[in-house]
């Protein structure tokens, strides 16, 4: 399957998760939910698919289904954990423009997410590396998304065990 093409980075982007953002906690009125804004359109400077990622982080024992229902009402496609055990994994658009993907916020996939954006954002360089990794590799594997993302894989990983260690 191709990749979307990668674009500059958008600063509005960060208004269209805003209102998202207040979309999804307009529906889940009385459910308990952090939103967060997640993915390489969260990173200023970092070129981008054009769609936004939200993270979505409940408490660890509360039952999906009502945040499920919510979500779907919404318009988002709901695609289960889509790879990812613990996740519920959401997309809306066409072509598309959000994904949600809803989990714990005690769960080590949401550390991970926020410690990759906050250590990006924090450290210009090695989101200019980022940066420049994934254009190479959108250049390379424009015809095979899952060769890009795999290829990203080390250098994300990396980042990760960085931020996570100096927050220990």
């Amino acid at each position: 399957m191709s990749l979307a093409p990668l674009v500059p980075h958008d600063p509005l982007w960060a208004a269209e998760f805003e209102a998202e953002a207040a979309r999804i906690e307009r529906v889940c009125d009385d459910l308990e939910i952090r939103l967060e804004h997640v993915g390489s359109t969260a990173i200023p400077g970092v070129a981008a698919k054009p769609i936004i990622d939200i993270l979505a982080g409940v408490p660890a024992r509360a039952p999906r289904r009502d945040y499920v229902t919510a979500i779907k009402g919404i318009g988002y496609e709901h695609l289960g954990a889509h790879g990812v055990p613990g996740r519920d994994y959401f997309r809306r658009g066409s072509p598309r423009s959000h994904h949600v993907h809803l989990v714990s916020w005690s769960s080590a996939f949401w550390r991970e997410q926020l410690a990759f954006r906050d250590w990006l954002r924090a450290h210009p360089e090695t989101a200019a590396e980022y940066d420049a990794l994934k254009r190479e590799l959108a250049r390379r594997h424009a015809d095979d998304r899952k060769r890009y993302q795999e290829e990203k894989g080390p250098f994300i990983r990396s980042v990760v065990r960085r931020a996570l260690a100096e927050t220990e």
